[in-house]
């Protein structure tokens, strides 16, 4: 029986097959283990970006004025009016590398021992990437020089009348702005366990807009203590199969403004939400747009420098998450 030091391994090759394996499984599970991510892809609203210098977004901000009552030869207005407009959001990049210098080559030659360390490799590649974009669905996109994601913190906003969101200025739209309220300065007082119950509905029905309404609520620690507590021995916990995300997360119902919506807890250990937040969401109206060419896709050359004992790959990712109404949305903090 040959040696397992007698294999030839190529290590590009190893490396690259590796990854490109994997490539499916991390842009799966980065939408199955985010409560609002995964929320859009069960609606069906993450579709890839195939291409152009941005991601439009196209959307309605006003009624058509030229609608009247009339009788008899009495003129119609037949004036054009501007009913529609289109959000641009960046195309936003990221990548990670996994890198097997000659001298490891050397040392871990026999098959066993090379698969062994690139998917070691690869495993902490993608647990980190994982982390990163989660992270940036509540970020606001300031991060790294700008360059990350625009996330929650930039669409449903905590300062929700000035800012430019999607190439649009709220501070000069007020269609464009998102509702906020600060539990310092509003008249319910500080969120408890007594009252979050009445800021969930104070919310809740300032978003509805006739059968339209929010169907997440994203909720830190704290939020979800207190509206857990408040439930008392009426508290109904989702399951799967049912109107819920899904398993794996830790969700609760609330019933208010004629809908069933789902609280999620994205707030214990590992999360990203900040702390002393909930997002009430209206999910229809955002969108992750992945790049269809680069959705965690494997690329680089073999060498990391021509002049460096070293193999190198990169996995990458590009696109943006958008939004196409910030008035039916609103964070509570």
């Amino acid at each position: 029986m040959a040696s397992p030091l007698s294999f030839t391994v190529d290590w590009g090759d190893l490396v690259t097959t590796t990854m490109e394996d994997r490539q499916r499984t991390l842009a799966d599970n980065l939408s199955n283990n985010n409560a609002f991510l995964a929320f859009l892809k069960r609606r069906g609203n993450s579709t890839s970006y195939t291409g152009g210098r941005e991601i439009m977004e196209e959307l309605a901000y006003a009624q058509n004025q030229t609608f009247l009552w009339y009788s008899g030869y009495e003129p119609l207005n037949i004036a054009l009016n501007d009913t529609m407009t289109a959000a641009r959001f960046p195309v936003k990049q990221a990548a990670i590398a996994v890198v097997i210098s000659g001298l490891e080559q050397i040392q871990n030659s026999g098959r066993a021992e090379a698969m062994n360390l690139v998917m070691q490799r690869q495993k902490i590649a993608e647990m980190t990437f994982w982390n990163a974009m989660s992270s940036g669905v509540y970020s606001d996109g300031t991060a790294f020089g700008g360059k990350q994601i625009g996330g929650l913190a930039l669409l449903v906003s905590k300062a929700p009348l000035t800012g430019i969101v999607g190439g649009i200025d709220a501070a000069a739209n007020v269609w464009w702005r998102n509702v906020a309220f600060d539990q310092t300065v509003d008249a319910l007082s500080t969120v408890s366990a007594t009252n979050i119950q009445a800021y969930f509905n104070k919310i809740t029905l300032g978003l509805k807009r006739n059968s339209d309404g929010i169907d997440l609520i994203v909720a830190d620690t704290n939020f979800y203590a207190f509206y857990l507590a408040s439930l008392q021995t009426i508290q109904r916990i989702t399951s799967e199969g049912g109107s819920s995300v899904g398993a794996g997360f830790t969700a609760l119902k609330y019933y208010g403004a004629g809908k069933e919506v789902d609280v999620i807890l994205d707030g214990g250990k590992g999360g990203q939400i900040p702390v002393n937040t909930a997002y009430f969401l209206n999910t229809e109206y955002f969108n992750y747009r992945p790049s269809k060419s680069r959705n965690f896709t494997v690329i680089g050359g073999e060498r990391a420098n021509v002049n460096q004992d070293a193999v190198v790959k990169l996995m990458a990712w590009a696109g943006n998450i958008t939004i196409c109404n910030r008035s039916l949305q609103g964070v509570l903090f």
